[in-house]
């Protein structure tokens, strides 16, 4: 991790706790939440400061299809939570470590080898739904609260410590380990009664959107199966003790479970997950031959996609289109499909023909950022610059925190001559990776672009205080 991320955990680390010694002082009561400690919108400005650190010290997946996928996933579960406050943020994280973390003020954190140890959406959907939990029932504030009684530190070393393990999988093992290990015993049956509420009311959520009850014991089976072929515990097992006790009670609530479960699976589940095996594979030659084995015994269009996609990565453009050309017919309509021709079209180096898929998929599914990311993407091959900026202007205007979408703004802007655009865009990317020096940096050379207009300089000017307003609540100092 740089040394600037370190520095920003220091601070985020002495901040909590002085926030927390502070908190009686500064911190008004909110009412009918049962925690006078932090309010639920100072719960949201230390998530958005926590998410900056996040997207500076790790890095964000960059397969708009898989992210696209667990975004709806986690929204589909959303509106069958106890969760009010529907400020979210979903990150998906390039990071091969089994885990998934919710912070303060509504940010989830999915790893993408969550994906590859799910074994079906189900389980995917019930990790999901116990983190909606933790922050439906506000743990961190409870957490926070009961540690102001007895040691304030532990949160902020903890939530420190995630920040670690989302950048550096041993270290982050490490920080939590040592984070745990600090706390006494009340402190971790404190946070065991926070794990078994997420429990059930994450069961709730995850049958209530309709998937099986008993997906989310089999979710713990897997952790556990996971930590025992590995040196390195899965993070996700420390932040979320797994005991036999917890797959128990789970079990007993599926058991009881008197509703009738109608989904488990789905083909977005299996190409979002074949997309990260494909993107991680060291032989894709040895890959493509496992799925060309497996679809000798069971044949059917998610192994036919793996197939595809591998065989796309690996430049046998013929192999990838006789298996898509075997897709069903029902298969051929769906979005990662069609997504999927658009691929190829641009390995074939046809970008006319991928321009003319993509240009009606956005017809058809307007604000779809998977769609709109490849869709740019191709515009720039086709030497179109100023129509890919569009593209990339709604996608930054539909979600303003997402960092990719701004740096990949920057880049057309320069493309096309915009030397204005391209530093409001860069200085919007390093706010949102907590670079704010670099941002006041970017803001003072576009200060002496000539021949600006009073708008842009009021424009820049701003932004220079936006940013100093940025360095602010990253110390917290609510």
């Amino acid at each position: 991790m740089h040394c600037r991320h370190l520095s920003l955990l220091a601070l985020l680390i002495f901040s909590l706790s002085s926030l927390t010694s502070r908190a009686d002082a500064i911190l008004p009561d909110i009412g009918g939440s049962g925690y006078s400690v932090i309010s639920q919108q100072q719960e949201y400005q230390l998530g958005q400061a926590w998410a900056r650190m996040l997207r500076g010290s790790s890095r964000i997946y960059q397969d708009a299809i898989v992210s696209q996928y667990v975004e709806e996933l986690t929204w589909s579960l959303v509106t069958h939570s106890q969760l009010s406050d529907r400020r979210l943020e979903i990150i998906v994280l390039d990071n091969s470590a089994i885990n998934a973390f919710a912070a303060p003020g509504g940010i989830i954190g999915v790893h993408t080898g969550l994906l590859l140890t799910a074994q079906n959406e189900a389980q995917l959907a019930s990790v999901l739904s116990h983190e909606l939990a933790h922050l439906s029932q506000r743990h961190f504030a409870a957490q926070l609260e009961e540690q102001q009684r007895n040691k304030p530190l532990f949160l902020a070393s903890l939530l420190g410590s995630i920040l670690i393990a989302a950048a550096d999988s041993q270290a982050g093992v490490a920080a939590i380990q040592a984070s745990l290990g600090a706390s006494a015993s009340s402190k971790l049956s404190f946070s065991r009664q926070n794990e078994r509420e997420a429990d059930y009311i994450g069961m709730q959520t995850l049958t209530s959107a309709g998937y099986s009850p008993h997906e989310m014991a089999g979710m713990f089976s897997q952790l556990q199966q996971a930590a025992r072929f590995s040196k390195v515990p899965p993070e996700f097992l420390l932040t979320h003790p797994v005991t036999q006790s917890r797959i128990s009670d789970a079990l007993n609530r599926a058991h009881n479970f008197k509703g009738k479960a109608k989904k488990q699976n789905s083909i977005d589940f299996n190409v979002a997950k074949a997309r990260i095996q494909v993107n991680y594979a060291k032989d894709l030659d040895a890959l493509i031959a496992s799925y060309q084995d497996q679809l000798a015994k069971q044949n059917n269009d998610s192994l036919k996609y793996a197939l595809a996609f591998a065989a796309l990565k690996n430049n046998k453009l013929a192999l990838a289109r006789k298996q898509m050309d075997s897709f069903s017919r029902h298969f051929k309509t769906r979005l990662s499909s069609k997504l999927l021709t658009a691929e190829l079209h641009t390995a074939e180096e046809d970008y006319e023909k991928a321009n003319k898929v993509l240009t009606s998929l956005r017809a058809v599914y307007p604000g779809n950022h998977a769609v709109s990311f490849i869709y740019a993407q191709n515009l720039l091959r086709l030497n179109q610059p100023r129509k890919a900026s569009g593209v990339y202007r709604d996608l930054v205007e539909n979600n303003p925190s997402d960092s990719r979408a701004w740096y990949l703004l920057a880049e057309s802007y320069g493309l096309e001559g915009n030397i204005v655009g391209l530093h409001e865009a860069r200085i919007e990317f390093f706010l949102l990776t907590a670079n704010i020096d670099k941002a006041l940096q970017q803001a003072d050379f576009a200060l002496k672009e000539p021949d600006l207009t009073p708008n842009e300089k009021a424009r820049l000017q701003q932004r220079k205080e936006d940013a100093k307003a940025i360095r602010e609540s990253l110390e917290f100092n609510f």
